[in-house]
């Protein structure tokens, strides 16, 4: 299977950049596999293709405004972006320019925050560091950074809320996990009144999510590795789920990562923390998840490889130039798509 595979044509004006208004207004193209039938709806629709008894699993991770600006001692400027914490105020980043970032550098980025570079980090090309402040990091972070948005965004967020999903609790992102960003508090609490179950699990998204597949064989690419954590209570409802034959539908690839990497070769989801490296792509036999709400993603993407094998990759590509054809926006604040 080859990485060329996934590939397909997308208009460059179909990427969308700001968030549409209200959240659920935004489109949704329903695949229903049993049937091979496309629907086209709004988001607040979903709540047809919802049943009672049906367990909705999202991700709560929040958003850090991670992209900050520093100053070399010398006056030269670099960007810093916050990958992973290793503890108190030590944390993995990208720093860019690189050769501004050899160990030993002191970086300034206001006079309440500034960073020492303490190694390099060879397998993902960032750096180990070790801020210095005096206070709560996570207000200064929030006063001084920005939200890390993905590249192919151009356009000034104006909300940085926007870049959040109404959920959002567990500090620790450097990317939003973009299907929730659909849901509305109103849509949620219709969806729970219908006796649909929702539950929350945690998984940090890396940026890693961004990273382009560079090998041409599929099975050769090295996943980058998340946090996550499944409590107990979220463990109990969902396998009481799956014993009983009620649906677990996933918002987002990063809950299908999860779920998938606590669940056993038993079907029964672990309570745990832990870091994944799952890589999901066709033939892959899902242990947990049964139905999908995720975004529109990149061609050659591994989030595109994942959402193929929840059907085929030749089925997903023609509903993805479905989805093209009928100028739905992609990407992080596109529109979503319900695979069930």
């Amino acid at each position: 299977m080859r990485t060329d595979d996934f590939d397909y044509y997308l208009p460059e004006e179909q990427i969308a950049q700001t968030p549409v208004e209200p959240r659920d207004s935004s489109r949704l193209l329903v695949y229903k596999r049993e049937s091979d039938e496309i629907e086209h709806k709004h988001f607040y629709d979903i709540i047809d293709y919802l049943k009672e008894g049906d367990v909705l699993v999202r991700n709560n991770t929040k958003v850090l405004p991670a992209r900050l600006f520093a100053k070399t001692e010398h006056g030269g400027r670099v960007e810093v972006l916050l990958l992973k914490r290793f503890d108190l105020k030590e944390w993995e980043v990208l720093v860019k320019p690189g050769k501004k970032a050899k160990p030993g550098t002191k970086l300034i980025i206001s006079n309440e925050l500034s960073l020492e570079v303490l190694s390099n980090i060879e397998e993902t090309g960032g750096r180990r560091v070790k801020f210095i402040y005096d206070g709560v990091f996570e207000d200064i972070i929030f006063r001084l950074g920005e939200m890390p948005l993905p590249p192919y965004i151009t356009e000034k967020l104006e909300n940085q809320d926007r870049y959040q999903t109404v959920y959002a609790k567990s500090l620790g992102s450097a990317a939003a996990p973009t299907a929730g960003l659909h849901f509305t508090p109103e849509l949620l609490e219709k969806i729970k009144k219908k006796g649909v179950q929702v539950v929350d699990v945690l998984l940090h998204v890396g940026l890693g999510t961004f990273r382009p597949v560079k090998v041409d064989d599929v099975k050769n690419h090295h996943m980058h590795s998340e946090y996550f954590e499944v409590s107990n209570e979220s463990a109990d409802i969902i396998n009481k789920a799956k014993e009983e034959g009620r649906r677990v539908i996933a918002v987002g690839t990063t809950s299908v990562r999860t779920l998938e990497s606590a669940t056993d070769e038993n079907g029964k989801v672990i309570p745990q923390k832990s870091d994944t490296q799952i890589f999901i792509y066709p033939g892959y036999k899902f242990k947990c998840v049964d139905a999908l709400i995720t975004n529109f993603h990149l061609p050659k993407s591994t989030l595109i490889m994942l959402v193929s094998a929840l059907s085929t990759r030749e089925k997903i590509l023609e509903v993805y130039n479905t989805a093209v054809k009928e100028k739905y926006r992609f990407f992080s604040f596109g529109d979503a798509m319900f695979i069930e």
